[in-house]
């Protein structure tokens, strides 16, 4: 039997930027161009392409969608040569489809790899999302509160008014009455209209980007997304997945979940060190989006490392011409 082979996220690390800057370059002919699915489709052909090309024996477990929704992408399918460790991997090839088609701020692709059977097999559901950033007691927040409770106890442990507190939410009409109970403190809240892994990633670069806390329902697969980028920046995250339906639970089954209350915690949706890369599409407060000039893309991309909490920020300039 031949031995297991080590997930060597070092070496992959790279390798997992290159996946993520092709999605974005290939995207970036159709930003602000109206049209969201040639977006999409657009990144999620260059990002399969490159995931070819690395020696790994990948599976995608957060991915497009389901086998018979997705033609490319889709969750199951198996990516990489064939050879190298077995691992999972979260993606997202246009996370802000609708930002692209609009040339609107944080447009990202984003891609998460890490060792087999580590990564939580979220449904296409949404999850309530609750995230804080680093240098926080342990549970300091939690999803039983209130989003009021939140603010006051977030405020209380970094010894500040609840004014000084800013909280990102995705502007939902489902979101009106936690935003109506944000406010009551006295705290701001940042609007984002889509991307609610940039909204998390957010959280852990507060003196950059002014948000202290995330919280609102979101998709599922975002939430691994999120909590694989907050495992390597530092950060405390927790989601619960929610049901409108029996088809939405039949979907938790079908991953394989069987307590459908249960309150995720950040090491819970990712078991294990995990790689995470990021790159910009349009500019945002996270990374900025692509540059076009005479011959060449300039992209901007967020590499990371939970193994040795390294955050590296990546500009590649490349000719148009080559991929």
């Amino acid at each position: 039997m031949a031995d297991k082979v080590v997930f060597a996220d070092r070496m992959l690390s790279l390798g997992l930027a290159r996946v993520s800057e092709a999605a974005a370059m290939a995207s970036a002919t159709l930003v602000g161009r109206g049209d969201e699915k040639a977006a999409d489709q657009a990144a999620v052909n260059a990002m399969r392409d490159q995931l070819n090309l690395l020696d790994i024996q990948g599976t995608v477990v957060i991915g497009e969608g389901e086998r018979d929704e997705a033609p490319m992408l889709y969750i199951g399918e198996e990516v990489g040569s064939g050879e190298g460790p077995a691992v999972d991997i979260a993606l997202d090839p246009l996370e802000g489809t609708t930002l692209t088609a609009k040339d609107m701020p944080n447009a990202l692709t984003v891609i998460a790899m890490a060792p087999r059977g580590t990564l939580l097999h979220a449904p296409d559901v949404y999850m309530e999302k609750l995230a804080i950033g680093p240098g926080y007691p342990k549970d300091v927040v939690s999803l039983e509160m209130s989003p009021a409770e939140r603010v006051k106890a977030l405020a209380a442990s970094r010894g500040c008014d609840h004014s000084d507190i800013t909280v990102c939410v995705l502007e939902r009409p489902r979101h009106e009455e936690m935003i109506e109970g944000i406010r009551s403190t006295g705290a701001a809240i940042r609007l984002i209209t889509d991307g609610d892994v940039a909204g998390v990633i957010h959280c852990a670069e507060a003196e950059i980007t002014g948000i202290d806390m995330y919280m609102g329902r979101g998709g599922a697969p975002e939430g691994v997304l999120a909590a694989s980028a907050l495992k390597c920046m530092g950060g405390q995250m927790w989601g619960q997945l929610t049901f409108r339906n029996d088809d939405e639970r039949g979907r938790a089954a079908k991953a394989g979940i069987t307590d459908l209350d249960r309150i995720y915690t950040r090491d819970e949706m990712v078991t294990a060190d995990v790689i995470f890369a990021a790159t910009g599409v349009t500019d945002g407060s996270v990374v900025s989006g692509i540059k076009r000039e005479p011959g060449f893309l300039t992209t901007e991309t967020l590499l990371m490392r939970s193994k040795t909490g390294s955050v590296r920020r990546m500009i590649y300039r490349n000719p148009a011409s080559v991929s």
